[in-house]
């Protein structure tokens, strides 16, 4: 039986890889992880890391937005060529998410980009943070991308958002290459706790 929901047929690519012998660790307040044990180095050290925050410097956080990790921004950019990145904004003017909108866009083929997300965290510690990502054309997977984003502490007013930019790719080239791929991309915690999940497409130009 066929399926309504567009990302039904992406589901099973998109499980994170487990890693063996790792496992969890406990869940702790901003609070609790603040108080940890401060003569312990790499602790302290860790904590440096996130940037922990007190409370008024935390971002503002609009009332009953229960949303710990919030994606804002996903963008294409082509550096060294002269080509407008490719934005999609996933959040409008009122800070609700808008993924829910087609997103469709060309790539010309050879070009060489780099694929850059903008988000916030709010309310705690996110950890083990990862970006997934499953391509396919004609129902067939071409490309599945797991890409570790690290762990966040909530974001300040000075430090309103994080932004990572992966590695260049080429885009494929040929007549097969060329086309309509449809995607689905995914940003799961260390928990397996799906942030957001949404469908995107693009076409492969000449």
């Amino acid at each position: 039986m066929s399926s309504n929901n567009p990302t039904a047929h992406h589901d099973d690519d998109l499980v994170p890889e487990a890693v063996e012998g790792y496992t969890v660790g406990e869940k702790k307040t901003i609070a609790e992880y603040t108080k940890l044990d401060a003569e312990d180095e790499s602790l302290a050290k860790w904590k440096a890391s996130l940037g922990l925050s007190d409370d008024a410097n935390a971002y503002p956080v609009k009332a009953g937005d229960s949303r710990k990790v919030v994606i804002v921004e996903m963008a294409l950019h082509f550096p060294d060529q002269n080509l407008d990145p490719v934005v999609i904004n996933l959040e409008d003017a009122n800070g609700n998410t808008i993924a829910g909108k087609e997103i469709k866009f060309d790539i010309k083929e050879k070009s060489i980009y780099q694929l850059s997300v903008k988000f916030r965290v709010q309310h705690e510690i996110i950890t083990g943070l990862k970006y997934l990502h499953s391509v396919k054309k004609s129902g067939i997977r071409v490309e599945k991308l797991e890409e570790p984003l690290g762990s966040y502490a909530p974001n300040t007013k000075d430090k309103p958002y994080y932004e990572r930019t992966f590695t260049e790719v080429e885009a494929p080239s040929g007549l097969l290459a060329r086309g309509n791929f449809s995607a689905v991309t995914k940003f799961v915690d260390d928990d397996k706790n799906v942030h957001l999940s949404f469908p995107w497409s693009f076409n492969i130009t000449k």
